[in-house]
């Protein structure tokens, strides 16, 4: 036996409605600055319009319904793709915390760090911070000297050796690699949460292996 559904009527004022609410849920929102929450403006009011018209030459109405469906999908992929979110999550991850074979030492990157904050520029700051904190931490041998170790592997490997710092690196590595490999803003709040991992790595010791 064969169910038929019942046909889809959506009206202009109902499609803008619905559109407008699947796309300011907060993974939207969270999504980018001004610029990306006025595009996704622009694109409320194309859907709209689209659905409007759709709905007046579609008498079933599913066919439109679908497209609209997976337009919205692709919107959403790129504009999250574009502010870097679903980049943070897949390309970042193999990225090292130092772009040299031979860091400098922690107060240096340090000073460097805090110059930039001082100028505005949170970026570099961000960048600069984290690097002093792991140059801290390998200072007083909570890491060992290993080229290329990414700020995640960082959080692992001191996390193994001071329990206690997994809480101040874990958002710290999240925000240097958001910041440096993911086209995230630098920010005074990013900036604070890198400088309260170095001042937990100043103060960190290793665990006296039995």
């Amino acid at each position: 036996m064969i169910i038929l559904e019942p046909p889809i009527d959506i009206g202009r004022d109902q499609a803008a409605a619905e559109a407008a609410e699947e796309l300011s849920k907060s993974a939207y929102r969270q999504s980018g600055d001004s610029l990306i929450e006025r595009a996704l403006s622009k694109v409320i009011e194309w859907i709209a319009d689209l659905m409007g018209s759709l709905s007046g030459t579609s008498p079933g109405g599913h066919a439109g319904l679908y497209m609209l469906i997976g337009l919205i999908i692709l919107i959403a992929i790129v504009v999250l793709w574009r502010a870097g979110v679903l980049r943070t999550s897949q390309r970042i991850k193999g990225q090292a915390v130092f772009d040299t074979a031979r860091p400098r030492r922690a107060a240096e990157y340090r000073a460097q760090a805090e110059r930039e904050a001082a100028g505005g520029d949170y970026a570099l700051a961000v960048r600069s911070r984290f690097r002093a904190c792991v140059a801290e931490l390998t200072e007083r041998t909570i890491l060992d000297e290993r080229a290329g170790r990414t700020a995640y592997e960082v959080v692992a490997d001191a996390g193994r050796a001071v329990p206690s710092l997994r809480d101040p690196l874990q958002p710290a590595a999240l925000a240097f690699t958001e910041v440096v490999y993911g086209n995230r803003p630098g920010t005074p709040e990013r900036y604070a949460v890198v400088v309260a991992a170095d001042n937990a790595a100043r103060t960190a010791k290793a665990l006296v292996q039995a």
